[in-house]
């Protein structure tokens, strides 16, 4: 029987106060919207909006502090720190960016923001995890909310068929990743991740455990869309409503990275050498595989999910090279890579309308001639995303293949260096569509709401400011891993 000393107390779950506040008020706002109308949900929206804000701002006040929740299963460090103020970022960005979208719709549930609260609670839980069960709990509290937002448009055949295609993969994956740490589990004898570090370092027999690891890496793989196990992502992005698309591109792959460090690094650590060179096969081929089928889309949001197959491929280059540089740098790049998501479709939000998605690249067209204002800031994300100098895309690239170098993987940099210049190939063709070509059909009315331009007004010159200013963002990754 469990005494009463051993019960934790209110002191000893500080750690895990952002995660508490944030789900007691997606609990909270799920109770207010039974009383609200169609007209009132406005109030959810907002009150949302201020839970992820009071949650970022508890983290940033370092409120509760750091350390470990239920016998180490819950870790808060600086790494967990820094992931889930970018995870609480891009959530609440969604959040500005959906409200107008699904209102003009009328897609908008009492449901969406609640089940964007508990998705970001669950990706913070994934950073966070010093256990297998608290992978395992975040990951699939992440993937049921994902689930339901990607099907929020009942009335869309596309919508529903991205929606059944995502909970088919997504159950494959998790089934991968759950068998891979069921043998980690026999072959060590413990569901903690520092335990399974100490064990391995003293077994004779890695058998197993490696076969647990290749399941483990290949569930990874498929969480953040790396290549051959990225058939889920185009299909996805297409069919889900743009902003929900922006959101499950942008936070659930800094969760997944934070994911990758637990299990790979602070678990299974001791057999680093034979993992590096799988994630330097990954992302060999998410490199390859993601520019190459790129370059022949012309649907602007499919476009954008085989890029981001690519990017997720210079993530694993950084991650490969191992250590604390190659860690640090992937993770610069994964903040880097979810705010110029966020930004890319925020662009697809901005000059979309009732009746108009915005989503192929031909929408694009004459853009300049329109509105140059909003032109040039789709030319800030697509700039960014094709790594041209001085945004904030170009030090991210830098930065992993740096560290790619530095941990002994030049081929691989190389390699990143060639596909880098490919893919500025179908980002520069948005470029030209706009300032180049002749508009096409009829002129779309101004946006009524003001919010959801200066927001995205924001967000793409962000990527310049932050490609100028970068070092206070590099060196706070850093810190992330020192020691």
């Amino acid at each position: 029987m469990m005494t009463t000393s051993m019960l934790p107390t209110a002191a000893d779950l500080l750690p895990l106060l952002p995660e508490v506040v944030l789900i007691a008020g997606a609990f909270a706002l799920l109770m207010l919207d039974l009383f609200l109308s169609d007209r009132q949900r406005i109030i959810t929206h907002l009150l949302a909006l201020a839970t992820l804000a009071a949650s970022l701002f508890m983290i940033l006040a370092d409120v509760g502090g750091s350390g470990t929740v239920f016998n180490g299963m819950f870790v808060r460090d600086v790494m967990a720190n820094v992931i889930k103020l970018a995870i609480l970022l891009v959530s609440g960005l969604s959040l500005i960016y959906a409200w107008p979208y699904l209102r003009e719709r009328k897609l908008y549930p009492g449901e969406v923001p609640v089940l964007v609260m508990l998705a970001t609670a669950g990706m913070m839980m994934m950073v966070s995890a010093g256990s297998l069960v608290m992978v395992y709990l975040g990951l699939e509290l992440l993937a049921l909310c994902s689930y339901a937002l990607v099907a929020l448009n009942r009335e869309d055949g596309l919508s529903a068929e991205a929606a059944m295609k995502y909970i088919v993969l997504g159950s494959l994956a998790s089934g991968l990743l759950l068998y891979g740490m069921s043998l980690i589990y026999g072959a060590t004898g413990t569901l903690h991740l520092d335990g399974i570090h100490a064990a391995i370092a003293t077994a004779s027999d890695r058998t197993l455990l490696l076969t647990g690891v290749v399941f483990m890496v290949a569930g990874v793989a498929f969480k953040l869309g790396a290549a051959p196990f990225h058939m889920w992502l185009p299909d996805v992005y297409q069919g889900a409503p743009t902003p929900i698309t922006l959101f499950i591109s942008s936070g659930p792959k800094l969760a997944a990275f934070g994911m990758a460090y637990r299990l790979l690094e602070t678990g299974v650590g001791p057999v680093t050498e034979q993992w590096q060179w799988l994630l330097a096969g990954l992302a060999a081929a998410s490199l390859v595989i993601g520019n190459l089928i790129a370059i022949a889309q012309t649907n602007l949001k499919r476009m954008l999910a085989y890029s981001t197959v690519s990017h997720v491929g210079f993530l694993l280059v950084g991650f490969a090279g191992g250590g604390a540089t190659g860690y640090s740098a992937a993770l610069f790049y994964a903040i880097s890579y979810a705010l110029m998501s966020a930004a890319a479709f925020g662009a697809i939000v901005v000059l979309s309308r009732q009746g108009f998605e915005a989503d192929k690249i031909d929408d694009f067209k004459g853009l300049n001639a329109r509105n140059p204002w909003q032109a040039g800031l789709v030319l800030c994300v697509m700039a960014s995303l094709a790594g041209v100098p001085p945004f904030l895309g170009f030090w991210a690239k830098l930065v992993v293949l740096g560290a790619a170098l530095k941990g002994g993987f030049t081929w691989l940099a190389i390699l990143g260096v060639v596909c880098a210049v490919i893919g500025a190939f179908y980002y520069l063709r948005v470029i030209k569509v706009m300032y180049f070509d002749e508009p096409v059909g009829e002129r779309q009315p101004a946006r009524q709401d003001r919010v959801v331009p200066v927001v995205f007004g924001v967000n793409a010159l962000a990527l310049l400011v932050l490609g100028i200013f970068w070092n206070p963002i590099m060196s706070w990754c850093q810190q992330a891993f020192a020691g």
